[in-house]
């Protein structure tokens, strides 16, 4: 394991925990506040951008990367099925579950399982932890848009005002 692919998988991890924690604590439903999105977005596209230009993968890497990219998402559309969301003084609030925060780690867990089945091809191998934030990011929005959705259903108008304004918190 090189240090950079334990720098990889310490971030994601850590990560990783930062979103249990705040999936699991009861907070208002709001549109999103993007900074956390493009922060950790730029941050693992950076971190892919490097192991793809090491790595040379061609078609095979960024094909490798769409599928781990869909299983974020098919993560995100599930976890969104756990958290619970109810309406508080006009104002829809929602609170994951420890199913949830299972379903945090299963998707990791995932994406590192499909990393090591494609470890197999030399010039793609490691693109999990390598990409392991971007994945986090991919399914977090995912799953925030769904929350929101279903929120805005809850409560019959759109969640938190004009898009851009709120805080979408994890």
């Amino acid at each position: 394991m090189t240090s950079q692919t334990l720098i990889d998988l310490v971030i994601g991890v850590a990560v990783l925990g930062l979103l249990i924690y705040r999936n699991l604590r009861a907070q208002p439903v709001r549109q999103v506040n993007q900074r956390l999105f493009l922060i950790l977005g730029i941050i693992g596209l950076v971190e892919t951008y490097q192991f793809l230009h090491t790595h040379h993968g061609g078609t095979t890497a960024v094909a490798a990367l769409a599928g781990s990219l869909v299983l974020a998402a098919v993560f995100g559309v599930i976890r969104a099925l756990t958290v619970r969301i109810w309406m508080k003084d006009g104002q829809a609030w929602s609170q994951g579950s420890i199913l949830t925060a299972g379903l945090w780690i299963v998707a990791l867990a995932a994406h590192l399982g499909y990393d090591a089945l494609l470890s197999s091809h030399k010039d793609i191998g490691g693109i999990g932890t390598a990409t392991v934030l971007l994945y986090l990011v991919v399914s977090l929005v995912v799953q925030r848009v769904v929350i929101t959705t279903r929120a805005a259903k809850i409560s019959g108008s759109p969640v938190g005002g004009p898009v851009g304004q709120g805080n979408w918190s994890a």
